[in-house]
């Protein structure tokens, strides 16, 4: 069965005459109110403020009535307002009612009807048939009743609106027009009609209609609601843009790469309702109580009417009291909203940070992790080298080493060739023409330079050291002990000078990585890196058990242990040849940086290069989890513990006399039942990586492993 993705009922979609399409997605309705506060929740927020705008003052006067300031024909006053409220403030869940009659479902509009209607219709009966019933009005009851619910769902849609906000904005960010070069001349088009491979313009200003690459022009791009990345990134012509970033202050032209439901804009925001419509094993229970709630309520408030009065010498109109009081003071909704309050709250927290849950038990498995392997480069570390030692053989000057490096490493897209090309730039060496550029797989790359052949070698990650005849062999020992790369320049056959690099660790990761372990979550780095280089990322990020030199078979290898040993695993990874491992793992977590194969693969998405993701990603899982049980529990305890008090379990001790006001005390938590899970998810909004003030995290630390 289907679930009503605003109250949360259980709908037969065999039988439901209410549905709506959105996203390619059907979603099924247990009342027209709920399907109306769905598609367009601001006009239904609108519409039940208008109502408690009429049924709060009419309410008030009709409870003044009754209580302070009654004159002869009051009655009659009373029957006319709390007419009003009834059939006109109450609509709605007349309306809810005659659609669950038709669906053949029953839901909360049922009970609330049902339970005024019994109210108002005695009060009617014993004012305009008098001496055939008790003259006693409980027309106060069903005016302030119908207007405490309806104060309550208003709360409630509020709360909800604002929880939704991520994906409203998403939603909202295509442009409805486009510009497009069409026959040479600029044309305005719909969004909706630009095609792959359409020549698309961005003035200054405006927002990318389409993920499209760059052919001509230079800005910066707001990338922030879609990445997360607060600030605003370069762009030239071979960058990607994304659809829904805004243009700062250049022109681009841009070729259409992916357009309509395949733009990363329109996956985020598939992957958002996806994940929305998650559900978590606890809220089975909960599910199967909710789609017999409503009958087993109506059966037990009948039964405690009719049993007090003929088992408790109750009246007829006390008997008709304890029956809309069991009616009105039951709640379903908080069963139904127990997971979507949480998991909307959670995503959307998620997504504020570039954080995405793929499928819809992501988030329950990264919730259970205690375990998380990780890649090294491009992951704790930048993945971007950096150069940090050159040296030259006596005799030559080193920046005419660097010059003649950087020459030839023109032609290559290594990390290590963008390192030399940064350290030259920033020392002010302007490197002479190459000619004849060359890769070398594996090993470098070579080039004419002045008629010199030049060479640049790399020297690791292989294992062996140059022989003690090489004029570097002790620079090297010493960089690779370190944990450094390097790389050997060579003119004509002879070394000239030496290159050293260093990946250092990413800022901040080691916050990351000590919030993962005050949540009793242990960390292990595996890289296909020398020992040294391992140990030295390790060290300088707190990591005691790491792995180096392993092969994607490796880190399968290693994965398949540590689940074997009980441990839910998280792997987090960048590349291709960590897709293997991201999808073994019990949860892959799959960088931003990362490849399209490596995204594909993840359960969890961080669209920003930023491994504190990682921790804030497996912290609001375990919140939302959290928050989930504590709902489906505040659920269970408030219809465990009113429940039978509305029934009539105190009449020994307080007497016939407590339903005065009990119905209205009824009125009101019910109302407000549906908003304290709303309220209780809604903490979610605040889930960082810093711990609350006042509280003291013990780390949890793995045991020390072998580093090969």
């Amino acid at each position: 069965m289907a679930t009503d993705p605003v109250c949360g009922m259980h709908v037969d979609e065999a039988t439901a005459e209410l549905k709506l399409f959105r996203d390619n997605r059907a979603y099924y309705f247990c009342a027209t109110s709920c399907m109306e506060a769905f598609a367009a929740p601001e006009r239904e927020i609108a519409r039940l403020r208008h109502r408690l705008y009429v049924g709060a003052p009419l309410a008030t006067v009709t409870l003044v009535l009754t209580y302070l300031y009654q004159f002869s024909d009051w009655p009659y006053v009373a029957l006319a307002l709390a007419g009003i409220v009834q059939f006109y403030v109450g609509y709605p869940f007349y309306r809810g009612t005659w659609d669950a009659f038709q669906s053949h479902i029953a839901n909360m509009d049922v009970l609330i009807a049902v339970g005024t209607s019994v109210a108002y219709g005695y009060s009617a009966a014993a004012l305009l048939l008098p001496g055939r019933l008790p003259a006693i009005y409980y027309f106060d009851a069903s005016a302030v009743i119908i207007t405490l619910i309806l104060f309550g769902s208003y709360l409630e849609h509020l709360v909800r609106e604002r929880s939704r906000g991520t994906l409203r904005q998403l939603q909202e960010l295509l442009p409805t027009q486009a510009t497009v070069v069409k026959d040479g001349k600029e044309v305005e088009i719909p969004v909706s009609d630009v095609a792959l491979d359409d020549l698309i313009v961005v003035r200054p200003g405006g927002r990318v209609p389409a993920d499209a690459t760059v052919l001509e022009g230079a800005s910066s791009i707001d990338e922030s609601l879609v990445t997360g990345e607060s600030l605003p990134v370069p762009k030239k012509a071979g960058s990607t843009i994304l659809a829904g970033t805004v243009n700062a202050d250049g022109r681009l032209v841009a070729r259409a790469s992916k357009v309509g439901q395949d733009t990363v804009l329109s996956q985020v925001g598939n992957l958002l309702t996806e994940a929305e419509m998650s559900r978590v094993p606890m809220q089975q229970l909960a599910d199967r109580i909710a789609s017999y709630f409503v009958p087993v309520v109506l059966a037990i408030a009948l039964l405690a009417g009719i049993g007090w009065m003929f088992l408790g010498t109750a009246p007829f109109n006390i008997a008709l009291l304890i029956f809309v009081t069991v009616a009105i003071t039951a709640c379903p909704c908080a069963f139904g909203l127990a997971t979507p309050a949480a998991i909307v709250m959670g995503t959307g927290r998620a997504a504020r940070e570039g954080i995405l849950f793929k499928g819809q038990d992501s988030i329950e498995k990264a919730a259970a992790v205690d375990l998380v392997l990780t890649d090294k480069t491009g992951t704790l570390t930048r993945g971007r080298p950096s150069l940090t030692d050159l040296m030259a053989v006596p005799g030559e000057d080193a920046l005419e080493v660097l010059a003649l490096a950087a020459s030839v490493e023109r032609g290559s897209e290594h990390p290590l060739a963008k390192a030399v090309l940064e350290g030259a730039k920033a020392k002010g060496v302007a490197p002479p023409d190459a000619t004849h550029i060359t890769a070398i797989p594996g090993q470098g790359v070579r080039g004419s330079v002045a008629g010199h052949e030049v060479q640049v070698l790399t020297g690791t990650p292989a294992p062996s050291i140059p022989s003690p005849a090489s004029p570097f062999a002790a620079e090297i020992q010493a960089i690779e002990a370190s944990g450094k790369a390097w790389s050997l320049v060579h003119r004509d056959g002879r070394v000239v000078g030496l290159l050293g690099f260093s990946d250092e660790p990413v800022p901040g990761i080691e916050g990351a990585i000590e919030a993962l372990r005050s949540d009793g979550i242990a960390v292990a780095m595996l890289t296909g890196d020398n020992p040294a280089a391992a140990e030295r990322v390790a060290t300088a990020l707190g990591i005691t058990e790491f792995y180096s030199r392993t092969t994607p078979a490796k880190k399968m290898e290693i994965l398949r242990q540590k689940q074997a040993e009980g441990h839910r695993v998280a792997f987090v990874g960048d590349g291709i040849n960590d897709a293997p491992a991201l999808m073994a793992a019990d949860v892959g977590i799959a960088i931003g940086a990362g490849t399209e194969v490596a995204r594909e693969a993840g359960g969890v998405i961080l669209l920003r290069s930023d491994f504190r993701g990682v921790a804030l990603s497996l912290r609001i899982a375990r919140r939302t989890v959290g928050r989930v049980r504590r709902n489906i529990f505040w659920a269970l305890g408030y219809n465990s513990v009113l429940l039978p008090i509305a029934a009539g379990i105190l009449v020994p001790l307080w007497g016939f006399g407590m339903y005065d006001y009990l119905p209205l005390l009824g009125a009101l938590a019910m109302g407000l039942s549906s908003t304290t899970v709303l309220l209780n998810s809604f903490s979610l909004r605040w889930v960082s990586l810093s711990p609350p003030r006042g509280t003291r995290t013990t780390a949890v630390r793995p045991s020390p492993a072998p580093s090969a």
